[in-house]
């Protein structure tokens, strides 16, 4: 692996490097780079003109893996095994993707807490970040066949409205992945950076970027002064999009001429016969092809008659950004394209109506997030001198939380000053203290990143496990020290301390941090991912335990004997190596104790409501 050299002010790379810029998306994702003799950014294809990877994993037999076009024909051959949207998961617990679970062929587990999401193929267990880090790693190899040289940084792209939790998760795919991961950015900079807005130093614009692909829609309303981008609002939707209206179109002819089989593969079939009529029609007024026997005839005008509610919907989400943004309609001065699907005439003069001018779509709505993440990279790697680049954070900022893993709240190169907070609890009951250590570094364990401070934030009311809610807070000042703060949020007890996080580091020391943290990101990940799986079945145990011991009245003979055998089971396996079998033991403890659970809280419901009146 290259070596990294970094100047720890500025965040710029010390020598001439390749650094790709990557739209990480949920249909497809893409990699760009900044042409050295044009200056200007560009996609990388292969031999044949492709750019797009769809972001599709399949495992197959013998641990084989297949990503993107290789993966598309299994959605309908092996669905169970062939995963697909993987970005909507990112940073997200069962809780919030449970109204949305039939929409997956595969398997999510719902293990009935607020831990993030597993997906399960066969007896194996993958989080989000695993499932990313494929796509990634097949866009890193693309690149480097294409461009014959290593590739290992990057400039990642993100919806605006991605959380703390969902833009670590993406940082640490890459890591998996071998990327040196240099700044995660918004998708609505990368896409206002392409269209060459903020560019200029002197510039001051407000705008709005609408993007709608495949499968989400979300529109940001930014402020651009002097090359600083500035959020101010955003809406969407995560599951509105291009494949909506492909449903639409099949729908329209399942009902036209009464089809009523229910086969997938034919299915499948007539949705991409609908995909095809809805670009077909984009520069043409009518579509007629055959599918089968049926006769699939569609205009330009009916398609805009079925997908109308779909694109009022997106209209209805802009109202709701520009009034969350305090900014009226004639304050914006640029509506940018980005998605594929604004390829439909219908989004474009429906946006254009909207905003009251005529929407900048000039570059290809597919490339455009990338082309922008690459002329970040360009920024960051100090080839564009129109640019001041603001100092940076050299290594990551976190605490350590339970067995002794890194939990990062200020991730390396954030612009500073920075801050950020993240809500921690207890883990006993009437615990009455709470120890803070702050570590800087990038691997997963804290032992093998830098201990700078350590504090106990004492005087915590006695409460039972979970009811605390402590506040761990972090704020890094223009001179770069870092407060770090923990508060009691419903008592207000408080304490905090002050590091110079940069104190006694060189170069060479945080070079060679960070390279290890890329060497070691397999092992690292297989380490926290077994310790996760470690707590989550011991806090399980002590549930159940607890359950049990109130509610053992209530349950049968057989369901007590088979609850007391899974959780012998489990504990059994705790020890073990192998957090797959693991999690398929705590998947089988909640299925068994789940219909117990939700029959005991019903007659808990039913005894307290009788008698009583609902007005």
């Amino acid at each position: 692996m290259a070596k990294i050299a970094i100047n720890i002010t500025t965040g710029s790379l010390q020598q001439e490097d390749v650094i790709v810029g990557i739209d990480l998306g949920t249909t497809n994702s893409l990699i760009a780079i900044m042409q050295p003799e044009t200056r200007q950014p560009i996609v990388l294809r292969e031999f044949d003109g492709t750019a797009l990877v769809p972001s599709i994993i399949h495992f197959g037999p013998g641990g084989q893996v297949n990503i993107g076009d290789a993966a598309k024909p299994y959605l309908i051959a092996e669905p169970e095994h062939t995963v697909f949207s993987v970005k909507r998961l990112m940073g997200k617990s069962y809780q919030d993707v449970k109204d949305h679970a039939e929409y997956y062929s595969y398997r999510i587990i719902d293990d009935g807490s607020e831990s993030l999401v597993k997906i399960q193929v066969d007896d194996r267990f993958y989080s989000p970040v695993e499932l990313s880090s494929f796509i990634l790693k097949e866009l890193k190899k693309r690149a480097e066949h294409i461009l014959k040289t290593a590739v290992n940084r990057a400039v990642i792209t993100v919806p605006a409205y991605f959380n703390d939790a969902q833009r670590q998760a993406t940082r640490d795919a890459g890591k998996l992945a071998g990327l040196d991961v240099l700044r995660i950015i918004n998708e609505p900079t990368a896409a206002s950076l392409a269209y060459g807005l903020g560019l200029n130093a002197t510039e001051s614009k407000i705008v709005a970027a609408y993007d709608l692909g495949g499968g989400t829609f979300d529109i940001s309303i930014l402020r651009i002064t002097g090359g600083i981008f500035e959020v101010l609002s955003t809406h969407g939707d995560t599951y509105l999009g291009g494949d909506d209206m492909d449903r639409a179109v099949a729908a329209h002819w399942s009902t036209r001429h009464k089809i009523s089989r229910t086969d997938k593969q034919f299915l499948q079939a007539l949705r991409l016969k609908a995909e095809e009529a809805k670009k077909f029609l984009s520069a043409e007024d009518g579509f007629a092809d055959t599918l089968e026997g049926y006769q699939l005839e569609l205009s330009r005008t009916t398609l805009e008659e079925l997908i109308l509610p779909l694109v009022a919907r997106t209209i209805e989400s802009c109202r709701h950004a520009v009034g969350d943004a305090g900014v009226s309609l004639e304050q914006i001065d640029e509506v940018v394209m980005v998605g594929g699907a604004t390829r439909v005439p219908l989004v474009r003069s429906m946006v254009s109506s909207y905003f009251g001018r005529a929407v900048n779509d000039s570059l290809n709505p597919d490339e455009v997030v990338a082309l922008g993440a690459a002329l970040q990279a360009d920024i960051l790697a100090g080839n564009n001198k129109e640019f001041l680049l603001l100092d940076i954070t050299p290594l990551s900022l976190g605490i350590e939380t339970m067995g002794g893993l890194m939990d990062v709240l200020i991730p390396r190169n954030s612009k500073i000053p920075a801050k950020a907070a993240r809500q921690y609890t207890t883990q006993k009951d009437g615990q009455s203290s709470m120890r803070i250590s702050v570590y800087q570094g990038e691997r997963d364990l804290v032992r093998d990143n830098r201990k700078l401070a350590e504090f106990n934030l004492t005087g915590i009311p006695g409460m039972p496990a979970g009811l605390p809610k402590v506040e761990v807070s972090f704020l890094i000042n223009a001179d770069g020290i870092l407060v770090v703060m923990a508060k009691e949020l419903r008592s207000g007890v408080q304490q905090s301390i002050e590091v110079k996080p940069q104190y006694g580091l060189t170069d060479e020391e945080v070079e060679r941090l960070l390279m290890e943290s890329i060497s070691h990101a397999k092992e690292d990940l297989a380490v926290r991912a077994l310790i996760e799986a470690r707590t989550e079945a011991q806090q399980l145990l002590e549930t159940t335990k607890q359950f049990l011991a109130k509610h053992e009245s209530y349950l049968s003979r057989e369901e007590v004997r088979s609850t007391h055998e899974a959780m012998q089971e489990l504990e059994a396996l705790i020890p073990a190596e192998d957090k797959d079998r693991i999690h398929a033991a705590i998947a089988k403890l909640n299925e068994i104790s789940r219909p117990y659970a939700e029959r005991v809280m019903d007659e808990a419901i039913a005894t307290a409501m009788r008698g009583k009146r609902i007005n």
